[in-house]
């Protein structure tokens, strides 16, 4: 069974998301520890794991999950629990088709989600923590996200969380191609920055990298490397200061600001586009902080003329969906949720069906074999086959009807009761589970 808890922007407050989000990586590993398997996503707006445990999912087995992730996290178990929602079975598959053809993020049809689930994945495989249904799911996923990017119009009505910064960086930035702009970070999320920020008009584009990968980010993409003496400075005199790191720490602070101002040798001239807050040659300036955990301290607020702009705040500005396009997507999603429970189903009573057939056809050999030895000249055994299938025809039919219905267990318990066998996974299914 399945069971999915998430901590996700709509349930939880950015700050716990933050911590949540600095959880070792070991996590699916204690879960699986104790079920099939386990798959983490953690994103900058949710938390989420993906559990396959044995039998029905009960009250123990999220207690278990919310142990292991109040442990991994510090975050006390009853703080996860009322930040928390709790999906299982049938609702977990639309849960995370939703989420990842962008459903459930801040804005509405944003691309980013779609990588981030795939890595997941990924990173479950690596680690050995997923399972055959764990698998089938996420790929399920994926293919579900494709439909609804090729399909409809959600993926050009929603925008992505940098594009919507920027969206709102512009009623303070008139002229982008005159201000100057610090990037901090150097990841995939850096390099979508600065793409970003290019289709814009930005040109005066540098980068610093608290991990030291700033010459080759810079030099892969055109730009100029700080390096650890000119951070301060240029953090002090940009028109626009970018975060987006996954540094454990503040990567800029009020302390760095006044340092950097403090080191100018002569005031600095307002960027076109930029108006002056306060007096005179203080610039006027953005700090945009798309890290998580955060990577601005929010004391850069009270510096002069300094102004921040977080995910908690990009969030309340998120657009309004559009109705139509979000409908067709939803319908997308519920219909690739019910062919992924329908399969489901089928695969289940799949070896019941197996071993009934294989049972009848050993039945059938061993009437063929005597049938032989008697002289028969073939018509006997043709007679035999036939009418073997037409046995089975209807058996196997009412067993997918059944697992279509959700009783699958019915015509397995039959198969046993009746003929006394005992279904075995199909071969595929064990090969499956032991890639």
């Amino acid at each position: 069974m399945l069971l999915c808890v998430t901590a996700n922007h709509k349930t939880a407050p950015f700050d716990l998301l933050e911590r949540l989000s600095r959880t070792p990586e070991d996590l699916a590993g204690s879960l699986s520890a104790e079920s099939r398997g386990a798959v983490v996503l953690a994103t900058c707006n949710r938390f989420e794991a993906y559990v396959d445990v044995d039998g029905s999912a009960a009250a123990d087995d999220v207690d278990r999950i919310m142990t292991a992730v109040a442990d991994h996290s510090g975050i006390p178990a009853d703080t996860l629990s009322t930040a928390s929602a709790v999906h299982i079975g049938p609702r977990v598959v639309e849960h995370l088709f939703s989420v990842a053809s962008g459903l459930e993020s801040v804005v509405s049809g944003e691309g980013e989600i779609a990588g981030q689930v795939r890595r997941a994945l990924a990173s479950a495989r690596e680690n050995g923590t997923t399972s055959p249904e764990l698998e089938r799911l996420f790929q399920r996923a994926s293919e579900a996200q494709r439909r609804v990017k090729n399909d409809t119009a959600l993926g050009r009505a929603g925008r992505s969380l940098v594009r919507l910064a920027l969206d709102l960086a512009d009623s303070r930035i008139a002229d982008w191609s005159a201000a100057r702009v610090l990037l901090v970070g150097t990841g995939a999320y850096a390099a979508v920055t600065l793409a970003t920020l290019r289709e814009r008009g930005a040109e005066d584009i540098s980068v610093h990298s608290p991990s030291g990968r700033a010459a080759a980010f810079a030099a892969k993409y055109g730009i100029r490397a700080l390096t650890a003496g000119e951070y301060a400075r240029t953090a002090a005199h940009a028109s626009v200061v970018i975060t987006c790191t996954t540094a454990a720490d503040a990567v800029l602070d009020a302390a760095i600001l006044r340092e950097g101002r403090g080191l100018a040798v002569s005031p600095v001239a307002t960027a076109p586009g930029c108006p002056v807050i306060g007096s005179g040659s203080v610039p006027s300036q953005l700090v945009i902080d798309l890290g998580m955990p955060r990577n601005v301290h929010p004391d850069v607020t009270g510096v002069e003329g300094v102004a921040l702009l977080d995910l908690e705040t990009i969030r309340l500005h998120a657009p309004l969906e559009e109705l139509q396009a979000t409908d067709a997507a939803r319908s997308i999603v519920r219909e690739a949720a019910a062919t992924f429970h329908e399969v489901g189903a089928r695969e289940s009573v799949t070896p019941a069906v197996v071993a009934l057939r294989a049972h009848i056809f050993e039945l059938l050999e061993a009437e063929i074999e005597r049938a032989r030895r008697r002289g028969d000249d073939g018509q006997v055994e043709q007679a035999m086959r036939h009418l073997a299938g037409v046995l089975l025809h209807t058996p196997t039919s009412r067993a997918h009807e059944l697992a279509a219905q959700g009783r699958g267990s019915e015509f397995i318990s039959a198969v046993e009761a009746l003929y006394g066998l005992t279904a075995e996974p199909a071969a595929e299914h064990r090969d499956a589970a032991t890639a």
